[in-house]
C-alpha cells in the first residue's frame, strides 16, 4: 500500500484564543497559521505527492491551499476527516471545560467519551480510520504501491489515526502529541502500518519517500522466503 502524510492544519484563530472550535463555521488560520501553510511548500518540496485529501473545515482547506497550488493538485474533500463534533462543548473556552465531569473521561477513558449533543471519540476514530484506509487503497490502485499522498485534518482525529497505526487502544491516544502544522507519516502495508514520523516540525521528508520499484530482469525468477515489504527488520532498519 502507499504512504500517507498526516498534516494537522496550521494555527487557527481559535487555537490562539483558547476556544474549542470544533465544527464552528468560518474558523480560519491566524497570521502564524498562514505562515505555516506557506512553509509547507518548501518543507515537502522533495516529496512527489500524488493527491491531497482534506477535511471540509476552512482551516484545513487554507492550510493545503499553497501546497495544492505549488504542486498542481486538486483537493479531495473528505467529510469523515472533519473535526470532532463536540456538540454542546463547541465554541466554549477550554478553561471552562476543565471543571466538567466529562473532562476526566476524555483524559483517562476517551473511548467512552461522548460529547453532549455531539459524537463519541470512538465513533470519530472509526470513521477516520475507514476513510484513510479507503483512500489509501484507492490511491494505491491508481498510482502504485510507492505513491505518497497527504491528508489534512485535526488534532484529535490525527491522534486517533496514529493510535490505530501504532496498534494502541484509543484510551492511550492522549499520550500522542500532534501540534498545529506538524507532520506525521504512516506507511500502510497488507498486514500492518509502519509509523515513520510523529509530530515532526522539520523540513526534510525525502526519507519517507519509498524507493522506486526495481525492474525484474528477464528470465530471473523471484526468490522465495525473503522478507516482504510488510516485515519488520529485527534489530532495526539499516536506513537509506
Amino acid at each position: 500500500m502507499s504512504t500517507v502524510i498526516l498534516l494537522r492544519h496550521g494555527r487557527s484563530t481559535a487555537n490562539g484564543s483558547g476556544v474549542l472550535a470544533g465544527r464552528m463555521p468560518k474558523v480560519g488560520l491566524d497570521d502564524t497559521g498562514k505562515a505555516q501553510a506557506e512553509a509547507l511548500v518548501e518543507r515537502l518540496a522533495g516529496v512527489p505527492l500524488a493527491e491531497l485529501v482534506v477535511s471540509p473545515m476552512l482551516r484545513c482547506k487554507q492550510t493545503v491551499a499553497p501546497l495544492a497550488s505549488a504542486n498542481g493538485l486538486a483537493k479531495t474533500v473528505e467529510p469523515r476527516l472533519s473535526e470532532v463534533d463536540y456538540g454542546d462543548w463547541t465554541g466554549r473556552e477550554l478553561k471552562t471545560l476543565f471543571a466538567e465531569p466529562l473532562w476526566r473521561v476524555v483524559q483517562a477513558h476517551p473511548s467512552a467519551a461522548v460529547f453532549p449533543g455531539g459524537e463519541g471519540l470512538a465513533g470519530m476514530q472509526a470513521r477516520a480510520v475507514a476513510a484513510v484506509r479507503e483512500h489509501d487503497a484507492r490511491i494505491t490502485a491508481e498510482h502504485g504501491e510507492h505513491a505518497v499522498w497527504a491528508l489534512c485534518s485535526h488534532g484529535d482525529v490525527l491522534k486517533a489515526l496514529l493510535a490505530d497505526a501504532l496498534g494502541q487502544h484509543l484510551d492511550a491516544f492522549q499520550r500522542i502529541v500532534v501540534d498545529p502544522a506538524s507532520i506525521s507519516v504512516v506507511r500502510y502495508t497488507e498486514t500492518r502500518p509502519f509509523v515513520l514520523r510523529v509530530n515532526d516540525h522539520g523540513s526534510d521528508f525525502k526519507g519517507v519517500v519509498p524507493p522506486p520499484p526495481q525492474k525484474k530482469k528477464k528470465g530471473r525468477k523471484k526468490k522465495s522466503g525473503g522478507p516482504g515489504e510488510s516485515d519488520a527488520v529485527p534489530g532495526g532498519t539499516t536506513g537509506r
